[in-house]
């Protein structure tokens, strides 16, 4: 695995690509969307669905630029956007497409340009007498969109990935997912914050890994980070603890420095080293439901969701520690593996961490 690579990937991921979040409620004659999500990446041509991140979009000189102009003219240019936009977003009652109406745009004024801009859209479409069902999508340019039905019982709640549309929903209610369904939908939902968009959770890991050089001390890490993180989500998720980000992102990219550094400065596994991976995964744990935050869970199937999401993250850890020993586990028994291939990886790891740290914290 090359040290440059991982430098290189962990560098370039500053703007994630998060979904977008739209609640659709019927009012009188209407079916009303009011979504909130960064503006810019659909009027500068980002292919959110292509990209994690939009630092590896060829437009993201465009959408910087974008993100750096004042409120109203922001929502001047996705104005003039809009019509272009309505053509991509697939809405169909009963069976028969309808075109969308813009009705209000909201921006707020740029602030630390190192984060996205989350703004609010809301359109609407008409409905006809009896209309009963609604089917959602939009391009997959788009990206990812989170639909939760609002004003009913039993309302729908779901994640389309890109290009997705989703199944005919009643406008009345009645399609809120099983326990059963949201475990299954929330799997792959987490899986994809690990692989490909959590890579300082990725680093982390790779951390643990590039220590260890033999599979049950490896496992032990692992499983004390498990444990850690699973309890902190939980406990986040519902509520009863909550930490901002401008503390625990900063943690986090110290975390993976610190695991880096010892890999280098100690050549053995110490008896210490599952505790302090247990504290780590706390604020791991965390850091995963700021993520949740993002776009929420079901209230209706809270649990089952909560339980698939991180089912989804396990299985990404896993894949990642499979792919780490695919590429050199090979080498572990060899006399030249730590100087070779452990400390050169570990050192790129630690730079990276201590890069994340002062750019969450002074930049």
């Amino acid at each position: 695995m090359s040290s440059i690579a991982i430098c290189w990937a962990a560098l370039v991921a500053a703007h994630e690509v998060l979904p977008a979040l739209a609640d659709m409620e019927v009012q009188g004659e209407r079916l009303t969307f009011t979504v909130e999500t960064p503006l810019e990446g659909f009027v500068a041509g980002v292919d959110l669905g292509a990209v994690d991140d939009t630092n590896a979009a060829p437009e993201a000189d465009t959408y910087d630029a974008l993100r750096a102009l004042g409120a109203e003219e922001m929502a001047a240019r996705f104005r003039t956007f809009w019509p272009e936009m309505a053509e991509e977003i697939d809405i169909e009652i009963d069976g028969a497409r309808v075109a969308p109406e813009l009705e209000e745009v909201v921006v707020p004024e740029p602030g630390d340009l190192s984060l996205p801009r989350p703004a609010t859209l809301q359109f609407f479409v008409p409905l006809p007498e009896d209309a009963q069902t609604v089917r959602v999508g939009w391009d997959a340019a788009f990206g990812t969109l989170v639909l939760r039905q609002q004003g009913v019982e039993a309302p729908y709640d779901g994640y389309l990935e890109a290009g997705a549309v989703s199944d005919p929903i009643r406008l009345g209610g009645g399609d809120q997912a099983s326990g059963w369904e949201s475990f299954l939908r929330y799997i792959p939902v987490g899986f994809d914050h690990i692989l490909p968009k959590g890579l300082d959770h990725i680093l982390f890991v790779l951390g643990l890994f590039f220590l260890a050089a033999r599979l049950r001390p490896l496992l032990w890490q692992v499983s004390a980070f498990t444990l850690a993180h699973t309890v902190t989500l939980a406990l986040a998720t519902l509520g009863y603890v909550s930490v901002p980000a401008s503390i625990v992102e900063p943690l986090i990219a110290a975390s993976i420095a610190f695991v880096a550094i010892e890999n280098i400065v100690f050549p053995h596994l110490g008896p210490w080293r599952p505790v302090i991976v247990f504290g780590f995964g706390l604020l791991h744990g965390l850091g995963f439901a700021s993520v949740l935050g993002e776009f929420g869970l079901p209230s209706g199937s809270f649990v089952p969701a909560l339980i698939g999401f991180n089912i989804g993250v396990e299985l990404g850890q896993l894949t990642v520690i499979a792919a780490a020993f695919l590429l050199v586990g090979w080498a572990w028994r060899k006399p030249w593996y730590r100087q070779v291939i452990a400390i050169p990886a570990s050192a790129a790891i630690a730079l990276v961490g201590i890069w994340w740290v002062i750019e969450r914290t002074l930049l």
